[in-house]
């Protein structure tokens, strides 16, 4: 499990930026390539285990499941594309709601499944782990394991 620490450490590099006193010739989130890993009209899906979750947004909608509610809550997220990521906010039940996407390869061990995208997931105080895939980047493996 990942530690609040070490996810704002993530979050801090994903979206960090400051443009003001750069050198010139730096990089910063000003000049920065965005993340264009998943764009706002692609459907992300994205999922975890122990316990179960999961959902797919699309644009500033997302929908997230867990084993007791099947269809689902569907709330509003803000996006924020930083250099490294994508960053989904918003409002679960009370809770925040903080979803990181990075493109860095994800595997499921339980479905035998690898995937694109690492998801690291914050709701309250509680982090998750998982994965999340596209419709242009696919996971592979068993499609029903």
């Amino acid at each position: 499990m990942i530690g609040r620490s070490l996810l704002m450490g993530i979050t801090a590099f994903v979206l960090a930026g400051c443009g003001g006193n750069a050198e010139p010739g730096t990089v910063t989130a000003d000049t920065a390539e965005k993340f264009a890993g998943v764009g706002p009209g692609e459907t992300l899906y994205f999922g975890g285990n122990e316990p179960f979750w999961g959902g797919d947004v699309t644009g500033e909608e997302l929908r997230y499941t867990t084993p007791e509610n099947i269809e689902g809550e569907v709330i509003a997220v803000k996006r924020f594309a930083g250099m490294g990521g994508l960053s989904l906010s918003g409002d679960l039940s009370g809770a925040t709601f903080d979803m990181l996407v990075t493109d860095s390869p994800c595997s499921d061990t339980m479905a035998d499944r690898d995937y694109p995208f690492t998801i690291t997931l914050k709701i309250g105080e509680e982090t998750r782990s998982g994965c999340g895939w596209t419709d242009a980047k696919p996971f592979t493996g068993d499609q029903n394991p």
